[in-house]
């Protein structure tokens, strides 16, 4: 097919290979642009990493949700990161992912609350946040650590939900204190053998009874296996998570831990 001039020299086939490298170039710049970045922070004397991902969609379109999440024992915040990115860019949340002191295991105060207060004001400093809509999300020792942190820290994260994790009943005295009762969610399989429903239906009871809103959702025949059925955990968890906001300003409760 002959191609047609259509001004300045150049023909329209022309004109519309430029287009499509243009086009193309900006696709690349925009996934750049939401790709997570490494951050560092100093805590207790300790450079501490932790994961951000500001998608396209969070940029200039007023304060955002912000989703905190931890990873289980062995994994660090990108093994998390990157099954969150896509329901991110669709929904303009922004991410931040910590790593625990311990690969192995996440321990108060070495991983929180303070720490992880440190890194929400870190990133609200530097991105447009609602602070009333802070959320975490857990999965396994990253789900119980977000269990103990959402009791302790009721009017500072607005709800919390966990994939496979349980509050020990040592915690319990925590939620008996906890100056608001913040709503959770909790998803677990019938196949868990780390986290066996019924030890995840104490948590849900024991909470239940103190007026915690909480939501146990049990998947028939599914595992640990957070990974393989991460988009439709994601899916359901955030739909828990973002139709809760803070009523009022958040409040950081100091503890002690030691």
């Amino acid at each position: 097919m002959a191609s047609h001039d259509v001004g300045n020299g150049m023909t329209g086939r022309q004109i519309l290979g430029i287009t499509l490298v243009l086009l193309a170039l900006m696709g690349a710049s925009a996934a750049r642009a939401a790709d997570p970045e490494k951050r560092s922070i100093q805590y207790r004397d300790r450079e501490r990493t932790y994961w951000l991902l500001v998608p396209e969609t969070a940029v200039g379109s007023g304060p955002r949700p912000l989703l905190v999440l931890l990873h289980g024992s062995g994994r660090d915040g990108m093994s998390l990161m990157e099954r969150w990115q896509q329901l991110a860019a669709r929904e303009g949340v922004v991410v931040a992912a910590p790593e625990s002191l311990d690969p192995r295991v996440w321990i108060a105060p070495a991983d929180g609350p303070d720490l992880l207060r440190d890194i929400v004001e870190r990133v609200r400093a530097e991105v447009s946040i609602d602070p009333r809509r802070v959320y975490l999300f857990g999965h396994s020792g990253g789900a119980s650590f977000s269990l103990q942190m959402a009791v302790a820290e009721s009017t500072y994260f607005a709800a919390a939900a966990v994939h496979a994790g349980r509050l020990h009943p040592e915690s319990y005295p925590m939620a008996d204190e906890a100056r608001r009762k913040i709503p959770i969610k909790i998803v677990v399989g019938t196949n868990d053998r780390f986290f066996p429903v019924e030890a995840v239906q104490a948590t849900h009871d024991a909470l239940e009874e103190r007026g915690f809103p909480i939501d146990l959702s049990v998947i028939p025949g599914h595992t640990h296996d957070y990974y393989g059925r991460a988009p439709s955990i994601n899916e359901q968890c955030w739909e828990f998570l973002n139709s809760v906001a803070l009523e009022g300003e958040p409040e950081f409760v100091q503890y002690r831990f030691e």
